[in-house]
């Protein structure tokens, strides 16, 4: 019994030197904390954090087992300050982006021009002239403007824009074939991200898929077989994610057009990507041009504004007028509307469309897609001198590598690349990718063959200082460098 009195008496001791969640927000450090950080939020941390030094004295067998840090107040400010920033920090926020892979739909896709982020801010942060016509007081609708643009931009007579492609397809379909017979190819059967399935999306619009020809080759007398009283449009769907190639045959949006004349139905040209401008002089095949589209005479066709467009998440509804005011006037319209944010962005990345010399700058997708290999050999050589100023201790060579336009585009087409290949004897690659995507600004790089590689192509302005420092506090700051 003696023996468990002494026991509880050094836990006990222990427990009474833990400070009280008064006398430490009454500290100057308290009430420095209690300044930046909600009140509440310090509160519960707080109490957590001593929570936890109870249950481990609590759970010491020998006074030894106790470390003196933890009734520390400066230990269990650090703590506090560490658990506040965590949880206090935004979950959608900046990132480096070295993998090269320039539409990372992990990372949120084509990163914004700067005359867009610049709109958002300036146009449609505050009350903006959404819905209104300000020379009549009257009710307009919301993407007049985009409208306008659009339709300059494609040759299209009306257009209208929506959440993303996926509603754009699920909308025009609903709108022309509810009820109806759909005919496609089933070579255009595609399957996106997140277990989108085009079948899926014709079953839920209301429409019923009919599949004509085989996987790789459809000719146009399929589609004339398939056409029965019930059709109600004849569909071509770009295959954004993949290629076929070899023993194919398609059938080109002009002759599906041709025969849509001739037994009198729309034909919806679902373009995926997209482009609002010829990419095929970069050497880019394959990516269809929406004006060509257009031009060819479908009567309606959809493409993602986020992607080769290089705005935000949208997808863009083009076409002939009746059919775009058919789509407007469906009630599912409503609810896949873009909001003034959007809406203010994609206007401002659109105009820049109207100077091709200054597209190709200014939009951060264009101008990395078409960055001519000799200054990419530039950017690496500069990433790799600051890294070597910043940590010496760095193996740093300049390598051979690929690009990717990623984001379900130009599948197949890499893009040749300079990297910087990283390594370290302190930490190995993995270890050193998932130290640098757990930074305040997350740092994100590819590992081959245990090396780190960061590409270029893909970092905007500050990206190369923030890798810098990102490196040097990982591997110059912390006191005992995990080692293989």
């Amino acid at each position: 019994m003696a023996v468990d009195k002494a026991s509880t008496g050094f836990r006990n001791t222990w427990l009474r030197r833990i400070p009280s969640v008064e006398k430490l927000l009454a500290s100057d450090e308290g009430r420095a904390i209690v300044s930046r950080f909600p009140r509440l939020l310090v509160l519960t941390s707080l109490r957590q954090i001593l929570e936890e030094a109870r249950i481990e004295i609590r759970d010491a067998r020998r006074p030894d087992d106790i470390e003196s840090e933890v009734v520390s107040a400066d230990r269990i400010f650090a703590t506090l300050e560490g658990r506040l920033a965590h949880s206090t920090r935004p979950g959608l926020r900046r990132v480096a982006n070295a993998t090269g892979v320039v539409l990372h739909t992990g990372l949120g896709r084509a990163p914004l021009a700067d005359a867009a982020r610049e709109a958002i801010i300036r146009e449609a942060a505050g009350y903006a002239l959404l819905e209104v016509d300000a020379d009549t007081g009257g009710r307009s609708h919301r993407d007049q403007a985009i409208e306008s643009l659009l339709c300059e931009l494609t040759g299209a007579e009306a257009a209208t824009v929506v959440n993303n492609n996926a509603a754009a397809t699920y909308l025009i379909v609903g709108t022309l074939a509810a009820g109806r017979e759909v005919v496609i190819s089933r070579g255009q059967l595609v399957e996106i991200g997140g277990s989108y399935r085009l079948p899926d999306v014709m079953a839920a619009s209301g429409a019923r898929l009919v599949e004509v020809g085989t996987t790789n080759r459809t000719y146009l007398d399929d589609y004339r077989r398939a056409i029965g009283e019930n059709t109600g449009a004849l569909l071509r769907v770009h295959t954004s994610n993949y290629r076929l190639q070899g023993y194919v045959a398609d059938v080109s949006i002009a002759d599906l057009v041709r025969l849509g004349r001739e037994r009198g139905l729309p034909v919806i040209d679902d373009l995926g990507s997209g482009s609002l401008t010829d990419l095929t002089r970069f050497g880019f095949g394959g990516e269809p041009w929406v004006r060509k589209s257009i031009d060819a005479g479908a009567d309606v066709a959809c493409f993602s504004t986020d992607k080769l467009v290089g705005g935000p998440q949208g997808g863009a509804i083009v076409g002939k007028r009746e059919i775009v005011a058919r789509i407007r006037r469906n009630p599912l319209a409503r609810a896949v509307r873009v909001d003034k944010l959007t809406l203010a962005a994609l206007e401002a990345t659109l105009c820049l469309y109207r100077d091709e010399e200054r597209v190709f700058r200014d939009v951060p997708t264009l101008r990395m897609l078409s960055m001519p290999l000799p200054e990419i050999e530039r950017a690496a050589a500069r990433l790799r001198a600051s890294l070597a100023t910043a940590v010496p201790a760095l193996r740093l060579t300049l390598m051979d590598g690929s690009s990717q336009l990623g984001g379900g585009s130009l599948p197949g087409q890499d893009l040749p690349t300079r990297v910087v290949s990283v390594e370290s004897d302190a930490l190995s690659a993995a270890e050193l990718a998932g130290a640098l995507r757990r930074r305040p600004v997350p740092v994100f790089a590819r590992v081959q063959r245990e090396r780190l590689l960061l590409d270029p192509r893909t970092l905007l302005p500050g990206d190369v200082e923030e890798i810098t420092r990102a490196f040097h506090d990982i591997l110059e700051h912390d006191d005992e460098p995990r080692r293989r």
